[in-house]
């Protein structure tokens, strides 16, 4: 066997594996938007086929009485202002980062850096938040999602701030610019590839999260979507087809940002891994 039929098998190889995978994906998606639209007694079945009469009453009745317009609200509000806390912080502390060449940014990198491997410690964060007096509250969970996406953030705006040349910084400063004016100035119009990826990376993982709500949200009226979906299975466990009503309403905004953002999403991490 020469080495093209070898170089073809294994691309048939594992062409057949990523097709595997899809259906794994792609069945229960098919499984629950069919079964959205049934009845209890068809969905119990749980068969990949159109229904006997379309059901679009489910959603009707999962909006009202799972309380998804006061869910998504949150979610806008937690994910929105988690994202762009990130982005700010994340951006400029990876611009200092960046530009300096000594052993302790070299240091604060590595320990960021560890942010991507280190797991959270739930106990902890939760004695600090009753500690700082805001346990309970839509403000603890905002910063600690914003704390937790700063490892990769910083990862991404490092290693494409260390691509543009320092000949435009020294530019800018002999013209009398300030550090924050070559930031605002020069830097972060070349890094709106890369807010993107970020803004979009951050909303998918704070959007479809469940733990930290859980923990740290203790009254119903501030739940995000995911965590009233949890709430609402306690009441119709046995009645899939609102189940999978709530899921597919939960599941399209994610869904839409990342089919208008995907684009955004390769290019920022490609500049992003320029150098690392």
């Amino acid at each position: 066997m020469n080495f093209a039929r070898k170089i073809s098998l294994r691309n048939y190889l594992v062409e057949i594996l990523l097709l595997i995978a899809c259906l794994g994906i792609i069945i229960p998606l098919l499984l629950m938007i069919f079964g959205s639209f049934m009845t209890s007694a068809e969905v119990s079945k749980f068969q990949i086929r159109f229904p006997d009469k379309w059901m679009f009453s489910n959603y009707v009745t999962v909006f009202k009485e799972g309380g998804l317009a006061r869910a998504f609200l949150n979610g806008i509000v937690i994910t929105g202002v988690s994202a762009i806390l990130n982005i700010m912080t994340s951006s400029a502390a990876a611009f200092i980062l960046a530009r300096r060449d000594s052993k302790v940014a070299s240091y604060l990198y590595l320990f960021f850096f560890m942010g991507l491997i280190a797991p959270m410690s739930t106990i902890t964060t939760i004695r600090v938040v009753q500690w700082l007096g805001f346990y309970g509250s839509i403000t603890s969970v905002i910063l600690i999602y914003a704390a937790l996406n700063t490892a990769f953030s910083i990862f991404l705006y490092s290693g494409f701030i260390k691509s543009v040349p320092k000949v435009l910084d020294e530019v800018a400063f002999l013209e009398g610019a300030s550090l924050m004016g070559v930031f605002f100035r020069i830097i972060t119009p070349l890094i709106v590839p890369v807010n993107a990826t970020v803004a979009i990376m951050v909303f998918m993982s704070v959007w479809n999260d469940i733990t930290i709500p859980l923990y740290f949200l203790t009254d119903s009226s501030t739940w995000t979507m995911p965590l009233s979906i949890y709430n609402f299975y306690g009441k119709y466990s046995r009645d899939w087809n609102l189940i999978f009503a709530d899921l597919v309403m939960t599941s399209i905004p994610v869904l839409l940002l990342y089919l208008a953002g995907q684009k955004y999403i390769v290019s920022g991490l490609t500049a992003g891994a320029v150098k690392g």
